[in-house]
């Protein structure tokens, strides 16, 4: 209920008559992180900054707390981070696959059910909101932090952001979406400027954070980095105009912490309604910029309203939980279940599954294959009790079978050892200090050190890796590559050598138990790429990671490769099975204002498995630049061996739409759209209909 704007809205009045009777210092108490830092020595800073190190201690270790007015009894807004899980306590949270993997799903329904556990631990160390709702979209797969969102797709972005909201939500804890907007590079976020036309802004980029405003977000973090030129915890249009006017947003704007406010008076007046995480720019000096007249006190009584409010209808009657929910078996179990449905099988040669009887010795080759890799070392760094890694996993999967680790380092070694071995498998890729989120130590007067950032060396594996595919894998025909990292990975240069091929993203705690049933057969792979991987990387869109000004152009990802007629080594939504699948006989009608097709699957192997049917719209009779083809709907379907279902797919005709910039309007041109329905996005992947409207 609480994630319902109808809900929040009824304690308007209870809201009003706090805000009425709290004098212009209390409301501004309201709008601000509960550190004063401009109170605060060097010293001061420097030695809270060393205590996150000692003691295992840790960045959101307990939640951090903004507002709250004890006399009126209103609670503070108690922050907890994300989004791979609660980043609160010490090793003890259950840590679920980075979003990238869970976005492989194509499963808003587990999404949701990964919402509620992530709720009831954000619950259980006192907090009531949850910043883990990553939605930004990669303009391109270098972005270091990209591992924190669902994919390259602004609608299916959108409709898993808003399952995890939903939720999350209904744990009675409030969900903030981030980073708004255009937060798609990690290095220069402090200083970026990015810039793209107003077709781009509204198709592309803001989308899915509208799809989780309509979901019921209680909150939005504004974003660190410009965009046309103007701080976005400052954009009057982004804020004031797009969020709480357009989309008619009611809940409140907290900043990006620490750096995310610039300015008092720009950003007051801009539409930000809170400063996380310590005072640096509202407190006092917001207080005198009311008294001085640069900033109208309605826009301090709006700000308090919508967090008063917002505080209230999620603090009343809210579910309470112990710390046993915390890392309990049934979230870990879901975080087991998010990795079987993630890790996406893109090549087999007749190598997997595995066969436990033939399989005695396996070569377990390369850096990663016994490393607890579960994603970047920043803000969302969750510290579970445990990580199962690949090693254990297969141990634990076949007792039976030695296992040779080898680190890769010696490439004759490896040779060896995949001679003597009934199959080799490769784990490769990369880690926290490969990419993930970036703290420079000039931005942090040097107390932190830098942490991951963008990719800086291309957009495919360490080149010892690459070698070392090249070179040992021919040498035994059962040889599997399994990826690790939180985005596209070029496999260009080796994926001829070896015969299989995994990825496995960052795949949580229960990894390397999901990787191994995999392998062995007991869980049929059903992950679907979230991005396209193309031949090479000058297929995608360029960016200087270190810019100080960035152009979005309008295509990016599968959709600039169809555009450009560039066939990718691997499709977007691409994933093979243990099984075989068909899709047939498509059919499109409109219903309202919906488009409803239904097509039937049939499981034509000897195996069951899920399959996810995807829904592409194309625009090829458009009279405007448009996608050749987008997805508009997908939906997973269990389907027994030999059994046939009917799948029904609705999405919202606005969703056909495309914005006329002259207008300032959406519109639905009235043509023939053709309807494609399968397995990926690629056209020999893809059964058509149309339909005129």
């Amino acid at each position: 209920m609480r994630a319902t704007r109808e809900y929040r809205l009824s304690f308007t009045e209870e809201a009003q008559k706090i805000v009425d009777q709290l004098t212009l210092e209390q409301k501004v108490w309201l709008m601000s992180g509960n550190i004063d830092i401009t109170k605060m020595t060097q010293e001061d800073i420097g030695a809270m900054m060393q205590s996150l190190l000692e003691d295992g201690n840790h960045y959101n270790v307990v939640p951090y707390d903004a507002g709250g007015l004890e006399e009126f009894h209103l609670p503070p807004m108690r922050f907890v981070d994300g989004p791979r899980g609660v980043v609160c306590g010490n090793w003890q949270t259950t840590c679920f696959p980075v979003s990238m993997a869970r976005g492989a799903t194509f499963d808003p329904e587990l999404e949701e059910k990964i919402g509620h556990c992530i709720g009831r631990e954000a619950r259980a160390f006192g907090g009531n909101l949850f910043a883990g709702v990553c939605i930004n979209m990669p303009y391109n797969p270098g972005w270091g932090r990209s591992q924190e969102t669902y994919g390259e797709e602004t609608y299916q972005i959108g409709r898993m952001g808003a399952a995890l909201v939903r939720g999350v939500q209904d744990e009675d804890i409030m969900a903030c979406v981030k980073h708004y907007a255009f937060n798609d590079m990690e290095n220069a976020r402090f200083k970026c400027s990015v810039t793209c036309d107003q077709r781009t802004e509204q198709e592309v980029y803001l989308p899915h954070f509208k799809d989780c405003i309509d979901a019921g977000a209680a909150s939005i973090m504004s974003s660190y980095n410009r965009y046309n030129g103007v701080q976005c915890g400052h954009h009057n249009y982004l804020l004031n105009q797009v969020l709480k006017k357009e989309w008619d947003f009611d809940g409140f704007v907290m900043s990006d912490f620490c750096w995310g406010v610039k300015d008092t008076v720009e950003a007051a007046n801009g539409g930000q309604d809170m400063e996380m995480m310590w005072t640096q720019y509202f407190g006092d000096r917001l207080v005198k910029a009311v008294q001085d007249g640069f900033v109208p006190e309605e826009k301090i009584n709006e700000a308090a309203l919508r967090i008063v409010r917002t505080i209230l209808a999620f603090d009343r009657g809210h579910k309470e939980y112990d710390m046993s929910v915390v890392g309990c078996a049934e979230h870990i179990a879901v975080a087991k279940e998010a990795a079987e449905k993630s890790i996406t099988l893109i090549k087999n040669q007749q190598v997997l599954p595995l066969k436990r009887e033939a399989t005695k010795k396996i070569a377990l080759i390369g850096k990663l294959a016994d490393q607890a890799v579960i994603g970047d070392h920043g803000s969302s760094w969750v510290r579970p009790p445990y990580v199962v890694t690949p090693a254990e996993g297969l141990k634990k999967a076949n007792p039976e079978c030695e296992v040779i680790l080898d680190d890769g380092s010696d490439v004759e070694r490896a040779k060896a050892a995949a001679r003597e071995a009934d199959a080799v498998i490769f784990v490769v890729g990369y880690n926290h200090d490969d990419e993930g989120e970036f703290i420079s130590e000039s931005e942090v007067d040097n107390y932190t050190g830098a942490v991951g950032g963008d990719r800086k060396n291309g957009l495919g594996l360490h080149a010892d890796e690459a070698e070392l595919i090249r070179q040992v894998g021919p040498v035994n025909e059962k040889s599997v590559v399994v990826l690790i990292g939180g985005n596209m990975i070029m496999m260009t240069e080796w994926y001829d050598s070896v015969n299989s091929i995994l990825m496995a993203y960052y795949p949580g705690m229960e990894g390397g138990t999901a990787l191994a049933e995999i392998l062995y057969g007991d869980v049929n792979p059903s992950g679907k790429l979230p991005y396209v991987v193309p031949y090479s990387e000058s297929d995608l869109p360029y960016v200087d990671w270190e810019a100080t000004d960035q152009y979005y152009e309008y295509y990016h990802g599968y959709t600039r490769l169809e555009k450009n007629g560039v066939k990718p080594l691997v499709p977007y939504g691409f994933g093979l099975s243990y099984t075989t699948f068909e899709i047939l006989d498509p059919k499109a009608a409109v219903d309202g204002d919906m488009l409803k097709v239904t097509a039937k699957v049939k499981n034509t192997g000897d195996a069951d498995g899920d399959e996810v049917v995807q829904l592409y719209v194309g625009f090829e009779n458009s009279a405007v630049d448009r996608p050749v083809k987008q997805l508009r709907g997908f939906q997973r379907v269990s389907v027994k061996a030999g059994e046939e279902k009917e799948v029904e797919i609705t999405t919202p005709l606005e969703k056909l739409k495309w914005y006329n910039p002259v207008y300032r309007e959406w519109q639905l041109e009235k043509m023939e759209y053709p309807i494609y329905v399968g397995s990926s996005s690629a056209p020999e992947d893809l059964a058509r209909t149309c339909i005129a409207l």
